[in-house]
């Protein structure tokens, strides 16, 4: 069976307010979706990426995969990681790569009539999932609101963002560990914003609010700086970072200079299911544990057939979008995804009515 065709498109959704992290402010996030066919069946995949991935999918990625062995989405991923030569692998390409990789692991599970976590080979029937939000345009009151919301439904962990204000990041965090209760797990992100020793001050007061989880205290690409949160953070609280990885050889620097105690991978940026599952073997092999970044209807079921895999990041801009367009989109029960076996694939229907009024190619 070949791959036949692939069919590109993109969509600007904005969010339902002003959202910010630590260093940057958004008010709309971008969905590049690939369906592609073979054999009677569609398999569908997407990236959270610029809508200029479409065009160079469709100019550059899907002329190289075209007639292609639709069960073999690994032979479709090196061919395209052979065309980028001269492009350059990391940032929008790997991106590009991502949505089209996505969409050939789907087709194939289609093609065997197959959930996606049986093709991968399941470990776990269910994945944790982590509650993320908590913007620094938040007041109190819908911070509070927000993480308490999830602690209700049954998530146990949430997430919030810091770093735009340091001097009141104190004050949030206190709230939101008052709105969770003493119970729940409170993870921050910084998204890169402190410096080295301011961050190493926070982490101390952050302890004192049983703060379990600080992602990127400093910038991912400061890993000696990464390295000194991680050996002198208070015991019990993890560092994080990993979420800009676009090739194996990004994470393999990270681990290798023992920057985090939790990688983060991000199946629509490390060029899809492809290399994100050489990053679940990379990080097996140096027994570290992984945590999937954003985008949890595409990270459910590979995070069920990855030995490592702590938990999926339930990111409130992705869930949403997710929910609005694609019919299957999972929600947790129990604070876990767990991939639903009786549909083929990742088991997504693009909603094209509902997803038709955000279209821009």
């Amino acid at each position: 069976m070949r791959i036949e065709e692939l069919d590109v498109s993109a969509y600007r959704i904005p969010t339902d307010g002003p959202e910010s992290d630590g260093t940057l402010a958004w008010d709309e996030t971008s969905l590049v979706v690939v369906e592609a066919s073979g054999g009677g069946r569609r398999g569908l995949g997407y990236t959270y990426a610029a809508p200029a991935a479409a065009s160079f999918i469709a100019a550059t990625l899907a002329p190289c995969v075209r007639g292609g062995d639709a069960l073999s989405p690994p032979a479709a991923w090196d061919a395209m990681v052979h065309e980028i030569r001269n492009v350059g692998r990391p940032g929008l390409v790997s991106m590009a790569i991502a949505a089209v990789d996505t969409a050939l692991w789907d087709l194939k599970a289609r093609l065997l009539d197959l959930p996606l976590v049986d093709v991968f080979g399941a470990v776990r029937a269910r994945i944790p999932v982590y509650g993320s939000g908590g913007f620094t345009s938040y007041g109190i009151d819908r911070l509070e609101a927000q993480l308490a919301g999830w602690v209700r439904e049954g998530i146990s962990r949430v997430k919030m963002k810091v770093g735009r204000q340091p001097d009141e990041d104190p004050r949030r965090v206190r709230a939101a560990r008052r709105a969770i209760g003493a119970d729940a797990e409170l993870f921050v992100d910084a998204n890169g914003a402190y410096a080295r020793k301011q961050a190493l001050d926070l982490a101390e007061t952050f302890a004192g609010e049983g703060v379990a989880w600080f992602e990127e205290p400093v910038s991912s690409d400061d890993l000696e700086g990464l390295r000194l949160l991680r050996d002198r953070a208070p015991a019990g609280m993890s560092i994080a970072a990993g979420e800009y990885g676009y090739d194996l050889h990004y994470f393999e620097r990270m681990l290798a200079a023992g920057a985090v105690d939790v990688l983060q991978a991000d199946v629509t940026r490390c060029a899809g299911f492809t290399e994100l599952m050489r990053v679940g073997a990379l990080c097996a092999a140096r027994s570290i544990p992984v945590s999937a970044h954003t985008a949890p209807s595409l990270h459910a079921h590979a995070s069920c057939a990855i030995p490592r895999m702590r938990h999926v990041e339930y990111f409130y801009d992705h869930v949403r979008i997710e929910q609005m367009l694609f019919d299957g989109a999972p929600r947790p029960k129990g604070g876990c995804l767990e991939p639903d076996r009786s549909r083929p694939g990742l088991g997504l229907e693009l909603k094209r009515a509902d997803a038709e009024r955000y279209r821009i190619a």
